[in-house]
């Protein structure tokens, strides 16, 4: 099925959802006009040139942010952001640079900036500084701006004594966000008056493996803010939205899971005016209406 009849099935099945509410009906009116501005999501790539396991087909991954790069294109996607685990793991240096090297040129065709987001798996035989080197990223974790939002990304690969990950010194269960970082943290969201979003790994509004061990005290610096409009975080493979304290925490699909073009996950955050905010979902990725005052 191509791209055009996915996006009009789509678009069908949210129509038949949306006439029941004159709520509904007020978003279906407004989703008429074009989005100020868009940014591309997709996370859990786990490209690896080996066979399957399990559910996960790793191969088949080139195939699938192909798809998303048409996506992105045809909806005019500036940014994309990356949300962890562009490769999967492999037994020495060499052989895990290279599968980041053959999926990193896939995902410079999806849009003209890009932000990687680091996920226990691309530093499960590299260092950080090795993959982020290869990517042309300065830092793991950092803020920017852009389309009149102020924008977050945070790196929880860290052991609980504030080492970071690396030639698998960690357990993919113990992720933290050290203390530095939430120093910094708070005051870059002192330091901006505009709506802000989040980037993460690993779950942030989870106690569970998935989740940051030190999750609690991330939420509290972001709801302290009071500008943090969402968080979207990857990690645990399932469409998934929890709301704590105001803050919806949007975890996005893999784009690992399962063989096939039908089998493919990855979305389009749309941004409306009045800080209207919208994921758009492909495949088996959920849409999602974050609309929040700020």
């Amino acid at each position: 099925m191509g791209i055009s009849m996915m996006r009009r099935r789509t678009f069908i099945t949210g129509s038949t959802l949306i006439i029941s509410s004159p709520l509904a009906l007020a978003i279906q009116r407004e989703e008429t006009t074009q989005p100020t501005f868009s940014i591309g999501l997709i996370t859990d790539v786990h490209y690896a040139d080996k066979s399957p396991g399990g559910s996960r087909h790793y191969r088949e991954s080139l195939k699938k942010i192909e798809e998303a790069s048409d996506a992105f294109q045809q909806n005019n996607v500036q940014i994309t952001v990356e949300l962890g685990d562009l490769i999967d793991a492999a037994d020495s240096v060499s052989t895990e640079m290279s599968y980041l090297k053959t999926i990193n040129r896939k995902f410079e065709s999806l849009s003209p900036k890009r932000h990687y987001v680091l996920g226990n798996h691309c530093v499960d035989t590299l260092t950080k500084e090795e993959f982020l080197g290869e990517v042309g990223q300065k830092e793991s974790y950092y803020s920017f701006d852009a389309g009149g939002y102020h924008f977050v990304i945070l790196d929880s690969c860290y052991t609980s004594d504030g080492t970071p990950y690396g030639r698998k010194n960690f357990r993919w269960t113990d992720a933290n966000v050290p203390e530095h970082e939430i120093d910094w943290l708070r005051a870059d969201l002192a330091s901006t008056d505009l709506p802000t979003i989040v980037f993460a790994h690993q779950r942030i509004d989870v106690e569970t493996n998935h989740g940051v061990r030190n999750g609690s005290q991330v939420r509290n610096t972001l709801e302290q803010s009071g500008r943090v409009q969402a968080v979207f975080q990857g990690h645990s493979h399932q469409n998934d939205l929890k709301t704590i304290n105001q803050i919806p925490y949007c975890t996005c699909v893999a784009m690992v899971e399962g063989s096939g073009e039908a089998e493919n996950g990855y979305s389009i955050l749309d941004f409306y005016p009045n800080q209207t905010l919208r994921l758009k979902g492909f495949r088996k990725q959920a849409n999602r209406d974050l609309s929040r005052s700020v």
